[in-house]
């Protein structure tokens, strides 16, 4: 699957130039002119890098980064013709992986762009996410909107079964002998349990489950629809 772009640029010619260079090197494309469409279409689509230009109508590129960075970690790279030291300082404060400054080669933004696609995946060996919930399996984390989740042993263990093996309905019998060893003579309503407190902790702000019971099978959390 090709990498997919969002240029976020009020500048038209600019962008259409930057789709058709970007295109040309086999990525999806998709292009919107404000902040508020930005936003929007970030929170709904999923995106492998977002060009941000700062100086954008309404809600400026700063702002943007900011408020993105409390949903999402998509890895973003400021476009500006600002040289200053101080706004290259403020957009990587405010979130941006890079930073460019217009004019510049299109050569440099491919290669950067590259190299976050590099970075990404090292780091994705050790982060599982569906959505806005990520669980790091080097730190122990877990967040959801950028806010900690706090959870037992069990209750991550389960979890991080369900995230490794995302789309994939696995079986309660599965899960206990994954989760508690072959040798357990208990009750398999415990995974039904666990399952009821990782909904408590996980759903208070979602309009649906992010962990989906298939009736008489198991359970499964599924692929973030794209």
């Amino acid at each position: 699957m090709n990498a997919k772009i969002l240029i976020v640029e009020d500048e038209r010619k600019m962008a259409q130039f930057l789709m058709m260079e970007l295109e040309h090197e086999g990525y999806d494309v998709e292009i919107v002119y404000n902040g508020r469409e930005a936003m929007e279409l970030i929170q709904n689509e999923s995106f492998d890098v977002v060009l941000l230009d700062i100086m954008l109508p309404g809600i400026n590129g700063m702002e943007v980064c900011r408020r993105v960075r409390q949903f999402s970690d998509v890895p973003i790279i400021m476009v500006t013709a600002k040289a200053d030291v101080t706004d290259r300082v403020m957009g990587l404060d405010t979130g941006a992986n890079d930073y460019l400054t217009k004019p510049f080669a299109i050569e440099e933004l491919l290669a950067r762009i590259r190299a976050i696609q590099r970075n990404r995946q090292k780091v994705s060996e050790d982060v599982l996410q569906v959505g806005n919930l990520v669980m790091n399996t080097k730190t122990h984390e877990v967040t959801q909107n950028g806010e900690n989740v706090s959870l037992t042993k069990k209750e991550y263990d389960l979890l991080e079964m369900l995230l490794r093996n995302k789309g994939i309905v696995l079986t309660r019998d599965r899960l206990l002998e994954s989760l508690w060893g072959y040798e357990y003579s208990g009750d398999t309503n415990v995974i039904d349990v666990f399952i009821k407190h990782l909904r408590s902790k996980l759903d208070s702000d979602q309009k649906g489950s992010v962990i989906t019971t298939v009736r008489g099978v198991g359970y499964v959390i599924k692929e973030e629809k794209k």
